[in-house]
């Protein structure tokens, strides 16, 4: 989830900074991106509920769009994240052969909204194509806390050296006056889901971020705006072969929403 300036349009191999997209203020009038989309629970009969997810109300945030690489001005405009400023959104980066970040995030996102409803969820995403641009960071954060989501997951793909590998959490750190009641929570969801992601995919712990898989951080305004319990996931770095070729695989992909759906539910029975 490298930060990318869009006008650049160019990957970002450095291992310290994270692309998740995060801003303070909501997409520009005219905006190429459809507003968020709501997605209801299941029929009923269709799969097998699980009480510890029925009813509740899930964020699901894809990382980045496909559009914004088109629309530099709008993703590059500044936006107040709480303690400072950031990009609107950013490109995301991508494998060395061409997948891009925000299409990998799409296709996890819709696949874990899919699994979460069939479980009773109301599951929102806060993008409803991948062809769009934005929203900006700070709309991504605001949908959480309108539809006062019970927990909440930005899900993105590193972009650093080739050498780093393996996957990691992203906590929020409090910011006074913005996220410090949903810190405790965040962290508890936060280890929920590092420890069935890691169970249910085999994917090693970052080697290059956090310890032990998780990253505690105060500079994404996706965290120090939200106001319910939210993370951020980085599946893997994009940049690294193996981590590559694992996500480039639709097979693979299903099991990371698997292993997403058994986090959420040992974070809601806890």
């Amino acid at each position: 989830m490298r930060i990318h300036s869009a006008a650049a349009l160019a990957l970002c191999l450095g291992a310290l900074t994270a692309c998740g997209g995060d801003g303070g203020s909501p997409p520009a009038e005219g905006a190429s991106v459809p507003p968020p989309t709501s997605e209801s629970t299941a029929p009923q009969g269709a799969v097998k509920r699980d009480a510890s997810l029925q009813g509740k109300v899930i964020v699901i945030d894809p990382g980045h769009n496909g559009g914004n690489g088109e629309n530099a001005s709008k993703i590059n405009k500044q936006v107040r994240i709480g303690n400072g400023s950031k990009a609107c959104d950013t490109t995301g980066t991508a494998t060395n052969d061409g997948y891009n970040e925000h299409a990998f995030t799409w296709d996890v996102s819709k696949r874990l909204a899919k699994l979460l409803k069939a479980k009773g969820a109301e599951v929102h995403l806060t993008r409803s194509n991948d062809t769009g641009w934005g929203p900006c960071i700070t709309e991504r954060a605001a949908l959480g806390n309108r539809v006062k989501a019970d927990a909440a997951l930005s899900v993105h793909a590193d972009g650093a050296p080739a050498s780093s590998h393996g996957f990691h959490i992203i906590q929020p750190i409090a910011v006074k006056g913005y996220n410090s009641g949903m810190v405790p929570d965040s962290q508890r969801l936060g280890r929920a889901l590092r420890d069935a992601y890691h169970e249910g995919t085999g994917v090693a712990y970052s080697n290059y971020r956090g310890k032990d898989a998780l990253d505690p951080r105060n500079d994404l305004g996706g965290l120090n705006l939200s106001r319910v319990p939210k993370v951020f996931i980085e599946c893997g770095n994009m940049r690294n072969a193996a981590d590559a070729a694992k996500m480039k695989d639709a097979g693979f992909r299903q099991r990371i929403a698997t292993s997403l759906v058994q986090g959420f539910e040992v974070y809601f029975r806890s």
